[in-house]
């Protein structure tokens, strides 16, 4: 997660503190949501039935979530869904990292134009 970069509307560096991060229940642990606190994120993650079941009997209130960018987490499925259509991507043929990265870039490519 250190190295999340996220693209300025207009020129200049990227950040690298976007302002909140969705992920799914798989994703709700105590260390990651300890780090987006440290670093100012917000994180739009719903909690696991033990988190809840554990904040109720330590009488801490539930952790809100902003279900409307949460639901826009879909986007991000269907487009992971998209790509794993490619044999290559879902299974991971390739070892190294940056032929891999050139794979899912053609794969997008691929998804893009017509």
């Amino acid at each position: 997660m250190a190295r999340i970069r996220v693209q300025r509307c207009g020129p200049g560096r990227p950040r690298t503190r976007p302002e909140r991060v969705a992920a799914d229940k798989g994703y709700s642990s105590t260390k990651i949501r300890s780090y987006l606190r440290r670093r100012g994120i917000k994180a739009v993650i719903p909690e696991r039935i033990d988190q809840i079941n554990g904040r109720l009997r330590r009488g801490e209130s539930l952790c809100r979530l902003d279900r409307a960018a949460y639901r826009r987490r879909n986007v991000v499925e269907r487009c992971f869904n998209k790509l794993k259509h490619h044999k290559a991507l879902a299974t991971r043929y390739d070892k190294r990292a940056r032929h891999y990265h050139a794979l899912v870039t053609i794969a997008c490519l691929l998804l893009w134009l017509p």
